[in-house]
């Protein structure tokens, strides 16, 4: 029997499907599109996904499901011809502070193997080619140190590998020795103790113990022989100087140094490399981790500028936050140590702290050198390392969790950054270590490993390291992420990034015969780069696999070779197919709001007037650097909407959300995450609120809702409080909450469903047989208001909701706003939990809309179309106007063209990613920023406007 041609849903109904049979093409790219909340993630994600996850993993024994998340079966009769599946997400990155672009790639692998393989090794102290070393070096090497030093020599014979290993013990008693050093904890080779299997140990024989004389160096001789043959080449030497003496860690003390036949400077025989292994290049490992910051790179330390927030205000006025937070007794103390230090230092406390001389700054936070002691004629311990001493000496959690907020993070000192042992960045090949290659942008390090030339013996062992280095750099470019460093760290990717990143190792996997999904692969994708990741999903396509793609943007729907139109309409308006089949069938269908956008039937009309812009009334970034900002300084026009535009990677996000948000956060707020280097921000006088609005969602619970997080169910519980029978029982407010008791079922503690854990099984969610899943005990629902009780109105839609309480403006004016922002369908109880990033988006610009205004609240979104279809872009720029005309200023940051043409204002970064952007290219009106040459978002704007002109 042949396998069909074709992935078959029958009887699909998860979320708000409606009962749809649907065949897709098999080895087509396929795009899935319709209205932000139609049921394109319910069809691709939560029906077509889970399905191939959950029978994989029903494939596997019972044994192995129990450590695999168990995947409900969605609400479907049947899929026929469905390959294993592959979820390509848009969710973040790993959090994981050790997961990098390079980690996550695996290119980082790659590269350990290649310097592991073929890599020279350097002294890190005189930087000369080091080489094998031998026995009577050694010996010469450990006679430099003083008479009476006391050694151990020790064989290494286990180093970093799990198990009990109880035949090497026996092993070691056999050859005669009676002393083991186990885990750097030396023990009578006999009584050894038993070793965990599942963690890493390190074993090795006491050879010989020993004090450095006169006539020592025989015996010592024979030792070092000894443990290097039964070290395979290693020798490990405990060294212990006599009192007094601070080499190598003296004041009696025990160091260890590690000697290697393979790889030492003959000038500084302690430079000395064990072996050359991929762990010495893993800053995972403890072999190649720094040990100062443990391979993070970064360590925390006390940071001036949140030590002292507020520069303008005075030391007697409580300049110094770390201290003046400590407590009344703490405060009675430390104002106590100010006096008296400017009494010793000779500055009024009355000073605002930014006048006080920088020398003296210098002091108060780091404490007086041993010059500024001599100078002053008084010594002062410095606030720092009066935190310091705080901070490693309390073992109050409170404490702990109060000095933490004036903690930042800062490159390691000893590692500067790179992660690495000094043994490990000082191999390199060519003229670069592992750490200057993973400092390099992809575009970069392609270029560096494509003229890479090495002699022909390592050429031979380079070759499969290479060769696979080479291909993934050179997909990561071909989904537009050439300007991101192979050290970023992953927490800091955006979404669309990090899927770019999950799709470029899937081109590099070589997979044949599945079924990718792929959720919004476009998203933070200049237009310029639209072509190559078509190219990369063709690709995908052509060598056997099923793309099927959820998308709004253009270019990809009329790329596909089949197109699904889910709708008509959102929420329970939606969950049908419209139309399937070609982009030509679907211009055709007067029924597909998808179709009249393609066709032009329907558009988004550009604004009859721009508001005036005045740069004279406006926001200024200056002297702006972080990551790839050139020292610019821009100015944000107030008042009106700008849009900030460029290719990936320009340095958009870094100018707006780290500089000038967290920037404005911190003036208006007080908030400690520290901005981006800037040298000032000017305007921001005129900004009394800043406001983020991203897709994240409005809550992680099934309690979190629209009415909840608009305040609107507030309201409500006043409402039903102030009905004759409340009053009448003494209900107030509270007692209409499903999140206290009182009011709620006590029997499914308000949430209206019971968890049922199944061994082996999902766990299954049943309907609360107390409340029937009203989330309320009777007595509550005895209260009435028009014959509806606070769970039908909970349950009520919202554009319902707007002529129910059309009485009672409060009310209104926030159900209203939901409306407006088209979330009429949807009920006010709805979950979180089931919300799309577009939906979660929109119920929290209805919660602005419905707020009285000031008229100076500064709004801030990034990518705010992520998930929005054409019709949704259109809605959520009529909310977008609308708070602008209440006199608030909008700073939008994004690629879409729709979007891009509606701006008052807009400023241009690059020319383009990484070091080759972070300049302001154009920043002007539309129609100005058109005639710009040197911009990339110029030209496409420009076929835009004029095609919105026909």
């Amino acid at each position: 029997m042949s396998e069909p041609k074709v992935i078959r849903v029958v009887g699909a109904c998860e979320h708000n499907l409606k009962n749809i049979d649907i065949d897709i093409p098999r080895d087509q790219l396929v795009v899935v599109t319709g209205l932000s909340g139609s049921g394109k993630s319910s069809l691709a994600f939560d029906t077509i996904y889970a399905e191939g996850q959950r029978k994989y993993v029903e494939s596997l024994s019972a044994y192995a499901r129990q450590f695999l998340e168990q995947i409900q079966k969605p609400h479907i009769e049947h899929i026929e011809g469905l390959p294993p599946t592959i979820a390509i997400e848009q969710r973040s990155a790993s959090s994981n502070p050790r997961s990098t672009v390079a980690t996550t790639t695996e290119i980082y692998d790659y590269c350990r193997l290649l310097f592991a393989r073929a890599g020279t090794p350097h002294c890190w102290i005189c930087g000369k080619v080091i080489s094998s070393q031998h026995a009577s070096q050694i010996v010469d090497s450990i006679l430099t140190r003083s008479a009476s030093t006391r050694i151990q020599i020790c064989a290494p014979v286990i180093r970093g590998q799990k198990g009990e290993h109880k035949e090497v013990f026996t092993h070691i008693q056999r050859e005669g020795f009676v002393r083991v050093r186990v885990d750097n904890e030396i023990y009578d080779a006999k009584s050894a103790p038993p070793l965990d299997k599942n963690k890493k140990h390190d074993i090795a024989a006491v050879v010989d113990r020993l004090v450095l004389k006169d006539g020592i160096r025989t015996r010592l001789a024979d030792s070092i022989e000894t443990a290097l043959k039964i070290g395979e080449g290693l020798v490990s030497v405990m060294v212990q100087e006599p009192n007094g003496q601070k080499n190598d860690g003296g004041n009696g003390q025990w160091n260890d140094v590690l000697y290697s036949e393979k790889y030492a400077c003959n000038e500084h025989p302690e430079a000395s490399l064990a072996e050359l292994s991929p762990r010495l290049f893993s800053f995972n490992s403890p072999y190649g981790a720094c040990s100062a910051c443990d391979g993070l790179g970064t360590i925390l330390e006390f940071d001036p500028d949140l030590i002292v927030p507020d520069k303008n205000i005075s030391l007697d006025t409580g300049a110094i936050e770390a201290w003046r937070k400590g407590g009344k007794r703490m405060n009675i103390y430390y104002n106590r140590l100010v006096k008296r230090f400017c009494r010793y230092f000779g500055i009024r406390k009355s000073d605002p702290f930014s006048t006080l001389p920088a020398a003296i700054q210098k002091i108060l936070m780091h404490g007086t050198t041993e010059k500024d002691a001599k100078k002053y004629g008084h010594r002062f311990e410095g606030v720092i390392p009066n935190l310091n001493h705080r901070w490693k000496n309390t073992t109050s959690e409170f404490v702990k969790a109060r000095l933490h907020g004036y903690l930042s993070e800062t490159p390691c000192g000893r590692c500067g950054g790179t992660r690495l042992r000094q043994q490990a960045t000082a191999v390199t090949i060519g003229d670069k270590n592992i750490s200057d290659i993973t400092h390099m942008s992809i575009e970069e390090a392609h270029a560096h490993f494509q003229s890479l030339k090495l002699d022909a013996e390592k050429t031979k062992i380079a070759e499969q390291p290479l060769k696979e280095i080479r291909a993934r750099l050179k997909f990561m470019i071909d989904v537009g992420l050439g300007y991101l460093t192979l050290d970023r760290a992953s927490r800091t990717l955006s979404g669309g990034e990090a899927q770019r990143i999950r799709l470029a190792t899937q081109v590099g996997s070589g997979l044949v015969g599945c079924c990718y999904v792929l959720d919004e692969p476009t998203i933070g994708l200049h237009r310029r780069d639209n072509d190559r990741l078509m190219e990369i999903l063709k690709k995908l396509r052509d060598i056997g696999n099923t793309v099927l793609v959820v998308e709004h943007d253009d270019d990809v729907i009329a790329a596909a070779d089949h197109i699904i139109d889910i709708g008509p309409a959102a929420g329970e308006h939606g969950g049908e197919v419209v139309v399937v089949g070609t982009l030509a069938k679907v211009k055709k269908c007067k029924r597909s709001l998808t179709g009249q956008y393609m066709s032009g039937t329907k558009r988004i009309e550009l604004p009859p007037t721009r508001r005036k812009v005045r740069l004279s009334h406006a926001l200024e970034v200056r002297g702006a650097e972080a990551n790839n900002l050139k020292k610019i300084s821009v100015k944000f026009p107030l008042g009106i909407m700008t849009c900030v535009t460029g290719v990936s990677g320009s340095g958009k996000s870094t100018l707006v959300t780290e500089i000038l948000l967290k920037g404005l956060k911190r003036r208006i707020y007080g908030s400690r995450p520290k901005p981006g280097k800037h040298k000032n921000i000017v305007g921001d006088s005129q900004i009394d609120k800043v406001i983020e609005i991203d897709q994240s969602p409005i809550g992680r619970t099934p309690r979190s809702n629209p009415a909840t997080y608009t305040g609107v169910f507030d309201q409500i519980r006043s409402l039903f409080s102030m009905t004759r029978e409340s009053k009448i029982r003494g209900y107030k407010p509270g007692r209409f909450s499903f999140n206290v008791k009182g009011g709620r079922c006590e029997h499914c503690q308000g949430q209206g469903t019971k968890k049922i854990e199944m061994h082996f099984l999902p766990d299954v969610f049943v309907t609360c047989a107390e409340c029937k899943g009203s989330r309320y005990n009777p007595e509550t629902l005895q209260i009435t208001y028009k014959g509806k009780n606070v769970a039908d109105v909970l349950d009520m839609r919202i554009d319902e909701a707007k002529k129910f309480f059309a009485n009672f403006p409060k009310i209104l004016r926030l159900v209203k706003a939901l409306c407006d922002v088209g979330l009429g369908y949807m009920t006010l109880g709805q979950s979180s939990t089931t919300l799309s990033g577009g939906e979660a988006q929109r119920v929290k610009l209805a919660s602005e809309l419905g707020k009285p205004g000031t008229g100076h609240t500064l709004y801030i979104l990034d990518e705010p179309t992520t998930g929005l279809h054409f019709a949704d872009i259109h809605n959520l720029m009529d909310v977008l106007r609308r708070l602008t005309d209440l006199g608030n200023t909008i700073i939008v940051i994004e690629h879409n063209l729709d979007v891009i043409k509606m701006a008052d204002y807009i400023i241009d970064l690059g020319p383009e990613g990484g070091d080759a952007g972070g300049e302001v290219i154009a920043k002007g009106t539309p129609e100005k920023i058109i005639q710009n040459k040197k911009s990339h978002t110029a030209g496409y704007l420009k076929q835009k406007l004029a095609a919105e002109k026909k």
